[in-house]
């Protein structure tokens, strides 16, 4: 078994359990850690031990997100020249290849659950969407607040799991919506108290565990080629080719001049003061303060 850097890797009883494991950075999601992930799911899928994969998080939250601060100069590589960010096929190349990395839970023939705690944030919910089933804690916040001033979704699995109204609702605000909200939508497939969520998705894993794995890949395939039938897969292409172009957009323009000026926490700061509280109401009204807090 790989020793990893970034993610800790387990497997018993029948199932595999892949953990983001950065607390320090709340598990953002830099170039290492994607790729640690991409190798240990396509290990879980080779192993005739393994029936299923719970993904979790290390820490106080699941996953905050891509990890700016660490993104690294692509092209500045001494032994040959490698693709930057400059151009629109540069960054869309970038794109693509870590959704096609991230997409390994989507692709990969047995079950995937995601087990989602805490905030579950932009590149975060890549992650979580592509798991065949979300089980999150009551009191998850999910979210993508990059939306606002960053470009576009790099992944677009939203439109899938909620429908185009909530979906849109969502991506379009960057506003941040409860675990147990979500569940009412089917942006998850089902939350639970947070000092229960644990047993729960190993509940679940267990019972997966009890079938032979060849039967789950097939049902699994069969549903996933029902959404790429609907358009899931190339979707996603689209999806990373428009970020990269909504990555010239003069309001993210604005953010990258912010973040020259100010650092990334306070160009985040700046961007996320103006909406005031980013949580949404799913059943109740949305009545706002002019401080934009939630009244009620």
């Amino acid at each position: 078994m790989a020793d990893y850097e970034c993610i800790a890797y387990d497997v018993t009883d029948g199932y595999a359990t892949v953990t983001l494991n950065r607390p320090e950075k709340r598990n953002a999601l830099s170039r290492v850690l994607i790729e640690e992930l991409e190798a240990a799911l396509w290990d879980a899928d080779d192993d005739k031990a393994v029936h299923c994969v719970v993904l979790k998080g290390a820490g106080p939250d699941f996953c905050s997100g891509y990890d700016l601060a660490g993104m690294q100069d692509f092209s500045s590589q001494k032994d040959r020249p490698r693709r930057g960010t400059k151009t629109i096929d540069d960054d869309s190349w970038h794109l693509e290849r870590n959704a096609q990395r991230l997409r390994v839970l989507w692709d990969m023939h047995k079950p995937t659950i995601c087990q989602l705690h805490g905030r579950c944030l932009a590149g975060g919910t890549d992650v979580a969407l592509f798991c065949d089933m979300v089980i999150a804690a009551d009191d998850a916040l999910i979210g993508f607040p990059p939306a606002r001033n960053l470009g576009s979704l790099p992944n677009s699995m939203w439109l899938y799991h909620a429908g185009p109204q909530w979906a849109k609702r969502l991506t379009m605000t960057g506003d941040l919506i409860s675990g147990s909200d979500a569940a009412l939508i089917g942006l998850v497939m089902k939350s639970v108290p947070a000092d229960l969520l644990d047993a729960e998705v190993r509940s679940l894993a267990a019972r997966l565990a009890l079938i032979d794995p060849d039967l789950l890949s097939s049902n699994k395939r069969v549903i996933n080629m029902g959404m790429e039938l609907m358009g899931a897969r190339t979707l996603q292409r689209y999806a990373a080719e428009t970020d990269a172009r909504a990555h010239r957009a003069p309001g993210t323009q604005e953010y990258f001049d912010a973040v020259r000026k100010g650092g990334l926490k306070g160009a985040f700061a700046d961007r996320d003061r103006k909406f005031g509280d980013p949580r949404v109401r799913v059943r109740e009204p949305e009545v706002r303060d002019a401080e934009g807090r939630v009244i009620g």
